[in-house]
């Protein structure tokens, strides 16, 4: 198993993470992180890493284990860093405790050159919440002071050593589509933004293809086409493809790319439309986790498809009312130019259903609706039943929450056109993220279990950061991907 890499070169400016290593010996004058919790009291583990006087003095500065809580102090000459895991009530599993705890450390590291942790609190939360959340976005600032990144020591057994590598190309792969999302949409458009996918595609050892606007026009993309035919930035496809000799399990992965959207001729309101450099945070997850399942290894054939455009107004630009054909036939009338990712997602969908896996999961930032219906932080879950409700689940085990939702009937007869196969928008503002994906199956080949997973609001954080998630980009859903990937591979 190869770890993958932190690709620091293809992008003009990229998310710093903190240096970490694996050790089985605590290293001498480092910091130790110490995941403390509250119950009846503050309570320490039982840890090679405590030291006899610490509980008394935490006590003494008033910490109570709350959690995300970070509490600093000094015994025998040693800097000990207690962070809150909360009370063990079972709302959350313990390791979303810990993953968050220690995503709550990584951000009160500044200025402390190396800290230690131990494994015993779960290899992989304690890696995911310190890479993840110390992960820092400083864009293009021209005088930007950048903090040097702590370098952090995971102490374990030599048998966890696996786990911790697995643990870092995961959250290399997040921060991959953290960096790709968080880049400004005049320096990633689609040309280049393909370029970059087969640079860091082949270098994570997958084959990569991609298809400009003439091929795209000449294999009957109408929908990749329509969308982007407004932009003096053509269209790109991009196709790849993992495929180990193991693999008895297919999987087609698809995400929508965007690089921005304005809405086309149904123009977006000015008011936060700057947020829309992430409409293509759906391919950026595909292209990272699976890039992830190369590096990891995982015995699955992936076939991933990135539909990539901008979405904008000009004399060229598709208008409501026109009437496009998608690649396989289907015709849809367009009723609003701004329900474009459903128009790339659909030539992207029919292309890898022709190919006939066994699964497809397609994500995207698709629907305002869906953070109407589920908030900012939780993402729907449309599709086959069973791949619907496994992701859903996987997802809330990774403290990556999904929910299943349902497909509703009353679309099947709403989505009907009279000058078309079918229309990419419903009547009303209901049911919105249902009708995009009562849309999306349309395309969805005969017998293949399918997903569509709906991350408008997760994938991008307007608040502050929290546990392990920074602001802006997140890389949702990257983790959710990858295990779902081991699973389906493990059928």
């Amino acid at each position: 198993m190869a770890v993958l890499p932190h690709f620091i070169d293809v992008l003009p400016s990229h998310g710093r993470l903190a240096q970490i290593e694996f050790a089985i010996d605590v290293p001498e004058d480092a910091a130790r992180i110490i995941p403390v919790s509250s119950g009846e009291g503050l309570e320490l583990p039982v840890s090679q890493l405590t030291k006899e006087g610490l509980l008394e003095a935490l006590e003494a500065l008033g910490a109570k284990g709350s959690a995300g809580e970070v509490t600093k102090v000094v015994v025998d000459g040693t800097l000990f860093i207690a962070v809150g895991l909360g009370d063990n009530d079972g709302s959350h599993s313990t390791d979303t405790a810990v993953r968050r705890a220690m995503g709550a450390a990584a951000r009160a590291l500044k200025g402390t050159e190396r800290a230690v942790v131990s494994a015993d609190f779960g290899v992989r939360p304690v890696v995911e919440g310190l890479l993840l959340g110390g992960y820092a976005y400083d864009g293009l600032k021209k005088n930007e002071e950048k903090d040097e990144s702590s370098l952090i020591t995971v102490v374990g057994k030599e048998d966890n050593h696996a786990e911790f590598d697995a643990a870092v190309s995961i959250c290399h792969a997040v921060t991959l589509a953290r960096d790709l999302v968080n880049t400004p949409s005049n320096l990633l458009y689609p040309s280049n933004y393909a370029e970059l996918a087969r640079t860091v595609g082949e270098a994570s050892g997958l084959t990569v293809e991609v298809l400009d606007e003439k091929e795209l026009e000449a294999k009957g993309f109408g929908g990749i086409t329509a969308v982007g035919q407004g932009s003096e930035n053509p269209p790109r496809l991009v196709h790849l493809t993992w495929a180990p000799e193991s693999a008895t399990t297919s999987v087609a992965l698809v995400g929508k790319g965007i690089t921005f959207d304005t809405g086309g001729i149904s123009l977006k309101p000015a008011s936060g439309m700057e947020q829309m450099v992430m409409d293509m945070g759906g391919s950026a997850a595909v292209l990272a986790a699976t890039c992830a399942a190369a590096a990891l290894n995982i015995p699955v054939r992936i076939d991933a498809w990135m539909a990539m455009a901008e979405n904008m107004p000009s004399g060229s630009a598709q208008r409501p009312g026109d009437v496009i054909t998608h690649y396989g036939g289907i015709t849809s009338e367009v009723i609003n130019t701004d329900a474009e990712g459903r128009l790339v997602l659909a030539d992207a969908i029919a292309r890898a259903s022709e190919d006939n896996p066994d699964y497809l999961i397609e994500t995207s930032t698709l629907t305002g609706a869906q953070m109407v219906a589920l908030g900012k932080r939780t993402f729907g879950v449309m599709g086959s039943d069973e791949l619907r409700d496994t992701i859903a689940e996987t997802a809330r085990e990774l403290d990556e929450p999904g929910w299943a939702m349902p497909m509703l009937e009353e679309h099947d007869e709403e989505i009907k056109s009279a000058v078309a196969d079918i229309k990419n928008t419903n009547a009303d503002r209901f049911g919105g993220m249902e009708f995009a994906a009562t849309y999306l199956a349309k395309f969805v080949g005969e017998g293949i279990q399918w997903a569509h997973i709906d991350v408008a609001s997760p994938a991008w954080n307007t608040g502050g950061a929290h546990g392990y998630t920074p602001s802006r980009a997140t890389g949702v859903p990257v983790r959710t991907i990858v295990d779902t990937l081991t699973q389906l591979a493990e059928n």
